[in-house]
């Protein structure tokens, strides 16, 4: 059955007394003027791969006991009204290791196509990659000149291809200096080095 057909069986169902206000009431319709409405073409719905268009805000800091020993990262991750804390801890690695491991695993936890600031008081990681010395090692096969080799490729390698999948702008903050995230994800970094179970940084050479 078509539209009209529905329509005009369901008119004939009604009572006659309601014939009348039904028949104003199309009447009443003539006389509005006809709103426009704008098609709406090819809009995607929005999936994990999606931004909302949003900044998401991360803080991250690594330590290290003896440098190298023991170390942890931690990782504060601010998206809207959601706010994340990641941390973990190892046997034996370096602060410079769990700065950017701190790093690695808050990007990690992202849905792809982030845009994100990154807050680190970590210039190794922030001048590596914003003047451009980690690429430059990368497509030097990982030699910072030509007799030294660059450290923590493995690492380095995560953090680029990582800022491939994300919009990621680095910011230096300094440490200690009362910025309450900063100052929060030392804790967590601290806290997880001193940690039971830590775990093997296999990627770490001494």
């Amino acid at each position: 059955m078509d539209y009209k057909q529905q329509i005009i069986t369901e008119l004939e169902a009604l009572p006659e007394s309601s014939l009348s206000d039904v028949w104003k009431y199309i009447q009443s319709l003539k006389s509005q003027p006809a709103k426009s409405v704008k098609p709406v073409i090819n809009k995607k719905p929005k999936s994990a791969s999606t931004p909302s268009g949003d900044t998401i805000i991360i803080y991250t800091d690594g330590a290290c006991t003896g440098n190298p020993g023991k170390g942890g990262y931690g990782a504060v991750i601010i998206d809207g009204d959601r706010r994340q804390e990641l941390s973990d801890g190892y046997k034996l690695t370096t602060n410079n290791r769990m700065e950017m491991m701190g790093a690695i695993a808050a990007l990690e936890s992202l849905p792809s196509n982030s845009k994100v600031k990154l807050h680190t008081d970590s210039k190794y990681i922030v001048d590596a990659v914003v003047k451009g010395w980690a690429k430059k090692w990368q497509r030097n096969g990982w030699k910072r000149n030509s007799k030294e080799m660059a450290k923590n490729p493995d690492l380095w390698q995560e953090i680029l291809d990582l800022c491939k999948i994300h919009d990621v702008e680095f910011a230096w903050v300094k440490g200690h200096s009362g910025i309450s995230e900063n100052e929060r994800c030392d804790r967590l970094a601290v806290d997880a080095a001193h940690g039971s179970n830590l775990q093997d940084d296999r990627g770490y050479r001494s």
